[in-house]
């Protein structure tokens, strides 16, 4: 949650670059966090790091509907839509 918290809080200043190591590393704690999964996802968007950012996108919605988290997957969902259509 600690890592989390600190990702958000970057993402929050617009620093996304400081945010991705903070949020990944939340990920890599509690791999079933879709909100961690989500904020990665559009903080590596922000980047410009497009390729991670499709792939968090992806493990999240995994994640999100194994847990029974439709929200959060549908939220995901359109996100990564947006990433391919290039207008994230």
């Amino acid at each position: 949650m600690l890592r989390f918290s600190l990702g958000n809080e970057y993402f929050s200043a617009r620093d996304f670059s400081a945010a991705v190591p903070h949020l990944r590393a939340a990920v890599d704690l509690d791999p079933r966090y879709s909100a961690a999964w989500k904020l990665l996802g559009k903080a590596l968007a922000e980047t410009g790091e497009l390729e991670a950012a499709a792939a968090a996108f992806t493990g999240g919605i995994e994640v999100a509907e194994a847990k029974g988290d439709r929200q959060a997957a549908k939220e995901m969902n359109v996100f990564l839509k947006r990433l391919k259509r290039g207008t994230a």
